[in-house]
């Protein structure tokens, strides 16, 4: 219902306008990255697309095997450390080991200000909550983003958060969110993928206001289309139908693609349910907080 749905149909898609063959792999386990990297290689892809932060070892490993093959990743960046030596600076050249490696990566923290400052307009108990997924880089900057926004809007709100170790636990998801909304929260955000989606059914359940994330979840989860006021999209699907119709027409270069506001890569989902029930006064916050970011 998000992240790897809309990167997945994003690929597809590409492959389908640029007329090339294509195929995915599922792993049900980390254990098996490494394994199926290398089976779709062996069955000559030429272009091997990996999604999320926990694919980052495997295909930094896969790109320096196999340096004739292009590699992408999704949500991931690599830096002197984090996947390629120390002494390197720059881990985008052939010295470091990834000159063949694309890594697209999301101004997270720019359309979550503008959900914060929705969330802490829409407040009635001036107490809104995070419950988020695995604590990296991408999902801090969901979480920190909404928060800043909500501060600029009222200073002394009150933010809860959680990071759960896991993007496959809708049950602990739930249960955090159910803890907040004891205390008061009465806007949820969800940056925890299907974690995320038991956040989200805990404030449709309580009936309190919701934040979705990465795609529009009141199309891709619509048992919560009643609580969602918005969503933070990370535009996936066209960031993997760019990188791989650009791979087809032989011009994907190395290094790191950003996706912010400028271009439309992330943004706020329509209002849907919520159009008419957002007073003119929250509109006015976001179309400012726009402007601050």
């Amino acid at each position: 219902h998000g992240f790897n749905e809309y990167s997945l149909k994003g690929a597809m898609d590409a492959s389908v306008e640029a007329d090339i063959d294509f195929d995915y792999l599922a792993s049900e386990s980390t254990a098996i990255f490494e394994r199926n990297i290398d089976k779709v290689i062996a069955e000559g892809a030429d272009l091997i697309f990996t999604v999320g932060f926990s694919l980052a070892n495997a295909t930094a490993k896969a790109a320096q095997r196999y340096p004739d093959r292009h590699f992408v990743i999704m949500d991931y960046a690599y830096f002197p450390g984090n996947g390629c030596s120390e002494s390197v600076q720059d881990c985008y050249t052939e010295e470091g080991g990834f000159s063949n490696v694309t890594s697209l990566i999301f101004a997270e923290d720019q359309p979550a200000y503008l959900a914060g400052a929705l969330a802490a307009c829409m407040s009635q108990s001036d107490i809104i909550a995070s419950v988020a997924g695995y604590e990296i880089p991408p999902v801090v900057r969901f979480v920190e983003g909404f928060e800043k926004g909500a501060r600029w809007v009222k200073p002394d709100i009150v933010t809860y958060k959680r990071y759960i170790p896991d993007f496959n636990d809708a049950d602990t998801g739930h249960v955090v969110a159910m803890d907040f909304i004891s205390k008061g929260a009465d806007v949820l955000f969800c940056p925890g993928g299907s974690t995320g989606l038991g956040g989200l059914r805990a404030a449709t359940e309580a009936g309190v206001m919701a934040v979705g994330v990465d795609v529009d979840q009141y199309l891709t989860f619509p048992d919560a289309g009643s609580a969602l006021i918005t969503s933070v999209m990370k535009n996936v699907d066209i960031a993997a139908n760019i990188t791989v119709k650009t791979f087809a027409a032989g011009e994907l270069k190395a290094g790191i693609q950003s996706f912010d506001l400028r271009n439309n890569a992330v943004g706020l989902a329509p209002y849907h349910e919520w159009q008419e029930k957002i007073p003119q006064q929250c509109r006015d916050k976001v179309a400012e907080a726009r402007m601050r970011v």
